[in-house]
């Protein structure tokens, strides 16, 4: 079999423009970016989303289990199952996010999908793009540099740097970046002060971009920012900063939804990129807001688990734009239900019942999260050439015994066909009818929303905020911020917030260390455990292993 870049590589894809125009979008209504990728522009954004008769297709939201290193595929499920919807004769439209060069040149390789089921050009997809990333960074980096500059003419607003919590941000993973010290180099230099990088899909720009409809609540969300205090202990803001509007030039085409298509021409929406277990994890809303109108049925995906992705789609996506889902997907891999029964990755591709059925106790968890929200869904058995006959017949019959619905699908090998079977359930699924209840209220307090997602999601006792977590809610609350949403950062491997603790662990206290407030974004991160905001390279990067050739054809990358 080959490889997933070998595979993309021998597909023709339609021309971007045919691939609109079945959408209903002419060539007016699009920006090109060569001949099979574009970005939509506003005008033709404001006549469908602001059509009053306008229909609206279905949303099917994507989650999974929780990851492992044995691999779950989600993103290619997503794909797999919008090539199924449309062999099926639906007009399906798949949105995902865009792929972050630091995990491309890491450990985890490329996220376009894979096999049979991936979105291209995946090459482009997966490194610079149409500069969607670079514009983010850039219009971040302008406010951090606007902040020591700042500092270094006078310090009108009277800015406490002690207090400073904006850092800096790359597209890359490099954990020498982690802790610094700007300002160094003597009097011209600035104020010397210890700053950090994050990684960009973790900027505060990056979910502001992909939770705004429109420019005039971008620059609005991007003035909200809050870069630090004043020596009275009141917030300062982009806004006082006066480069909100700066930021918003840097961001005008990023904000315009990207159409390209995957192998078998279905359209697809790569939008936005924040990461799941440090941001919100979902593609933009302007995307999935546009699909639904263009197309029947929406394949979106959150990252991660139900645990991470899902759960904030559901109470930050979906209230703040309106887009609940109409049914969801849970995926999950022979392999990775082993490893959470206790089987080492060596001992995986053999045959094993008693720990599949072992590592069922996290599969129930996962759809235990999704029951809470009151929306139908299906299980996707996301098969690799290793399970066995047994294995698969094993999960279908525990999830038949509970009367859940249930597929096995292997769209990696066969693309839209081998998601068939999937499609035709989610097709089901779609049809019962959906009472979306997001997990917890508007109203409630930040200590609350956090139980909430605590206890109702996790599955853990409650949660014990450490000492400066707690002197930050109390400064969250007093500056009028006690009533935001709650975006979770924690590890993606647990329940908890240890990674080491899979399977579905009980009798756990989650332990909240920090809490960041990104006010334009409308939630207050609360970093649980020892999650990070810059990752680092693994010993042999993925880096290593991706060339070009004389012709400019890249090689290597996955």
């Amino acid at each position: 079999m080959n490889n997933d870049l070998a595979i993309a590589q021998s597909v023709t894809p339609r021309p971007i423009t045919e691939v609109a125009a079945a959408l209903g979008l002419t060539l007016n209504d699009l920006e090109l970016y060569g001949t099979y990728k574009a970005k939509i522009g506003y005008s033709a954004i404001e006549r469908h989303l602001n059509d009053p008769v306008g229909s609206e297709g279905k949303i099917v939201l994507m989650t999974a289990i929780t990851p492992t290193t044995a691999g779950e595929g989600k993103t290619t499920v997503t794909v797999g199952l919008g090539q199924a919807l449309c062999r099926l004769g639906k007009r399906a439209i798949v949105t995902i996010r865009e792929p972050s060069m630091g995990p491309v040149f890491g450990l985890k390789g490329g996220a376009a999908g894979g096999g049979y089921a991936q979105v291209i050009p995946m090459e482009d997809i997966n490194l610079h793009f149409t500069g969607d990333m670079h514009a983010i960074s850039a219009a971040h980096n302008l406010l951090a540099a606007a902040i020591d500059n700042h500092l270094h003419h006078g310090n009108r607003l009277n800015i406490d740097p002690l207090t400073i919590s904006f850092p800096r941000v790359v597209d890359m993973n490099d954990r020498a970046l982690r802790h610094i010290v700007v300002g160094l180099g003597g009097k011209q230099g600035g104020i010397p002060r210890e700053s950090q990088f994050f990684i960009t899909v973790a900027s505060e720009v990056m979910a502001i971009l992909c939770l705004s409809n429109h420019l005039s609540e971008l620059k609005d969300r991007l003035g909200k920012i809050v870069v630090g205090q004043n020596r009275a202990g009141e917030p300062i803001t982009a806004a006082d900063l006066k480069v909100h509007g700066a930021m918003t030039v840097l961001l005008r085409d990023a904000l315009k939804p990207n159409l390209v298509q995957t192998l078998e021409g279905t359209p697809a929406f790569v939008h936005g990129g924040p990461f799941g277990n440090i941001a919100h994890g979902c593609s933009s809303i302007i995307a999935t807001k546009l699909a639904r109108r263009l197309g029947e049925i929406v394949v979106t995906e959150a990252g991660f688990g139900a645990d991470l992705g899902f759960e904030k789609y559901c109470d930050i996506v979906a209230p703040t734009a309106g887009l609940p889902p109409d049914a969801v997907v849970i995926v999950a891999t022979i392999r990775a239900l082993k490893t959470h029964g206790g089987v080492r990755k060596q001992k995986l591709d053999e045959e094993n019942l008693a720990a599949l059925e072992a590592g069922l106790v996290n599969l129930e968890r996962h759809v235990g999260i999704v029951q809470q929200v009151k929306v139908p869904f299906v299980i996707a058995i996301n098969r690799f050439s290793s399970d066995s006959v047994k294995e698969i017949a094993l999960v279908q019959d525990y999830a038949q015994s509970k009367n859940w619905l249930v597929a096995p699908c292997d769209v990696w090998g066969q693309g839209g066909k081998g998601g068939e079977e999937l499609a035709a359930k989610v097709l089901q699924a779609l049809e019962q009818p959906a009472h979306f209840t997001p997990f917890y209220t508007e109203e409630g307090s930040l200590f609350t929303k956090m139980e909430t997602i605590a206890k109702r999601v996790y599955g853990a006792n409650g949660i014990a905020l450490e000492p400066a977590a707690s002197t930050q809610l109390r400064w969250l609350e007093k500056n009028g911020f006690g009533r935001l949403r709650v975006c979770m950062a924690k590890t993606q491997y647990s329940f908890s917030d240890d990674p080491k603790a899979g399977g579905a662990p009980t009798n756990f206290i989650l332990h909240i260390r920090e809490l960041r407030l990104s006010a334009g974004a409308g939630f207050v991160v609360a970093l649980a455990g020892d999650i990070m905001t810059m990752p680092g390279l693994p010993e042999v990067p993925a880096a290593e292993n991706i060339d070009i050739d004389d012709t400019g054809r890249i090689v290597g990358l996955f």
